[in-house]
């Protein structure tokens, strides 16, 4: 990247840029303009597949614009407007869709694009992590894009860098339910159809921005719960609600305990979608996560997810790394409040999961650095595991009244933001007098695993 200004980090060095600076996704990413609001209405028929959409992006150009281009794949554009005026200019080939506005932009200035577009959807292909973005279900459609599958759906500047609010309207076959970012505004019914309209007024990356649709049953998983009022609606197939049910009974507990670690909850609301397939890994989405019908149980065999995926919404989605090589800010962060809330909860504590995770990644290869570990190696789970380490070191050399003052600053100084790990070790160095550098360096930087951490042992 070329630097982090208020917080938001550029994803272009000059005027016009093609493409973004990032490291890891050059491809991904375009300069000269940020996004303030994605406007998207959609409409999919499950039964063929096809998606017709229309985009509006309102947008700032950062400098004076001939012309600028967007991320999107392969579909049929019927039209490309700028500012509402005639059709504008444009070529769109290797998902890249470019545009000649009229007149210049001037540097400053609001405007506005909207691109009309029909299809069917097809993920982003990936090198390393299979396909991204929107896929087909046996019955439905998931949308789960990190890091690189937002244009497989909407044009977009496709970087995680450039936040944006958004309003989310989709038309599906009534029979089905449909979830996105954000909060439900209002839900119309027509001739066998119906319109579901979410917003989400937060500063919302692309790779976070999500559309579920499925033969799912709603509920609420904080209903009744006095201690906790955020609204926590999921869409479950109805096979799976007695499952869900138990599985999922502690998530308002859960959200209650990480905001006393982590401080107040940073969305309106907190969406869980099960799937009626397997999936992998479950996936965070800005306010939602997805979970495969594997992941649910009836024994709260996968409790541990739950923890990580609702803890992203905190680390990830509203403190979004300003480019994808300080992943473990994200997940190095999400992976330790599995530790925290095993604890919390009754099991195994965070001494005990550090030991045992130091152990797994003292078997595996000690060549990775995760402070920057390569787009090859993004979602490794030495990323994970040793960026869980990393915080239980520092919690071991500053105690934890000081580990979760830090925990609480970072999360409320740069709520909405975006973040890089040399801001993370600025503050957690202005709660001790104890150089921090040699920490930082030898578990973020070096490749060979520092000696376990323990807690008391200061």
């Amino acid at each position: 990247m070329s630097g982090v200004k208020n917080g938001r980090a550029r994803t272009g060095a000059r005027p016009g840029a093609d493409t973004s600076t990032d490291p890891y996704f050059p491809r991904h990413g375009n300069g000269g303009y940020r996004v303030a609001h994605y406007d998207l209405e959609l409409d999919y028929r499950p039964s063929s597949g096809r998606l017709s959409g229309r985009a509006k992006i309102s947008a700032t150009a950062e400098h004076a614009l001939s012309g600028f281009s967007l991320d999107l794949g392969e579909f049929r554009l019927d039209r490309v407007l700028v500012n509402g005026r005639r059709p504008a200019r444009y070529t769109h080939r290797a998902g890249k869709l470019r545009v000649r506005p009229a007149d210049p932009l001037p540097a400053g200035a609001p405007f506005t694009v909207e691109v009309r577009y029909v299809g069917t959807p097809r993920p982003i292909r990936s090198k390393h992590w299979g396909d991204l973005g929107w896929e087909e279900l046996e019955d439905g459609a998931i949308v789960a894009a990190q890091p690189t599958g937002a244009p497989s759906w909407f044009p977009c500047n496709d970087h995680p860098a450039d936040k944006a609010a958004y309003r989310i309207s989709v038309t599906a076959p009534s029979p089905y339910t449909v979830v996105a970012n954000g909060v439900l505004e209002s839900r119309t019914t027509g001739a066998g159809t119906t319109t579901w309209v979410y917003g989400q007024p937060a500063p919302t990356s692309t790779y976070l921005a999500t559309v579920q649709i499925g033969p799912y049953e709603m509920l609420d998983v904080a209903a009744g719960s006095l201690s906790q009022p955020v609204s926590q609606p999921a869409a479950v197939p109805a096979r799976l609600l007695a499952d869900f049910a138990h599985d999922f009974a502690r998530q308002p507990e859960m959200m209650s305990a990480f905001e006393g670690f982590f401080g107040p909850y940073p969305f309106q609301d907190y969406a869980v979608v099960v799937v009626d397939e397997e999936l992998e890994v479950p996936v965070e989405a800005q306010a939602l996560s997805i979970f495969g019908a594997n992941h649910v149980d009836g024994r709260r065999g996968f409790e541990r997810l739950v923890a990580h995926e609702l803890a992203h919404q905190w680390f990830g989605n509203s403190l979004t790394v300003a480019d994808w090589r300080y992943i473990w800010l994200n997940e190095g962060f999400a992976k330790y409040a599995e530790w925290l809330w095993s604890q919390a909860s009754g099991g195994r504590s965070a001494d005990e999961l550090a030991a045992r995770s130091w152990a797994t990644v003292a078997a595996m290869p000690q060549d990775l650095r995760i402070g920057d570990p390569g787009a090859r190696h993004l979602f490794d789970d030495r990323v994970y595991e040793r960026g869980a380490l990393t915080l239980h070191a520092l919690r071991a050399v500053l105690g934890d009244d000081a580990f979760f003052t830090v925990l609480r600053e970072w999360t409320a100084q740069h709520r909405h933001r975006t973040v890089t790990t040399a801001e993370f070790t600025a503050l957690a160095q202005r709660h001790t007098s104890r150089p921090l550098g040699d920490l930082f360096r030898s578990w973020l930087q070096e490749t060979r695993l520092p000696e376990q951490p323990r807690l008391g042992a200061r």
